[in-house]
């Protein structure tokens, strides 16, 4: 049984840092358009994607807001997805979810309907 389980989040000031962890279990890595992605929004019909990582060749996939400010990277040993964030704002504040697809194709890594397997989502919060 896929399960993926979350930590990380909280609160952070301004022009910190946060790092959130999504680690898998049941799931084996065998397809090149395996696919693990972050989301973050108030609902589901809300969530926007933030960043996605293919294990199999590392590649890795940023939404215009998050370039520069975030990095998503894989622990391979452990099957350990993180998502890092520096200088965060207010706007940062949301649930955050990982999501696990089989063949996701690259051009549609920020489909949510592409993912099969999410996580039950993170708080972090950024006060104003």
């Amino acid at each position: 049984q896929v399960h993926l389980e979350q930590s990380g989040g909280g609160s952070v000031e301004t022009g910190g840092s946060l790092r959130l962890a999504c680690e898998v279990s049941g799931f084996t890595y065998d397809e090149k358009y395996d696919c693990i992605a972050w989301f973050r929004g108030p609902s589901d019909n809300q969530r926007e994607a933030v960043a996605a990582i293919y294990p199999f060749d590392n590649d890795t996939y940023y939404a215009d807001f998050a370039k520069g400010r975030f990095a998503v990277s894989q622990d391979s040993a452990k099957n350990i997805i993180y998502l890092r964030a520096d200088r965060v704002t207010p706007e940062d504040t949301a649930m955050y979810y990982c999501a696990l697809g089989r063949g996701v194709p690259k051009r549609w890594w920020d489909r949510r309907a592409r993912y099969r397997w999410w996580g039950p989502g993170t708080h972090v919060n950024v006060p104003s």
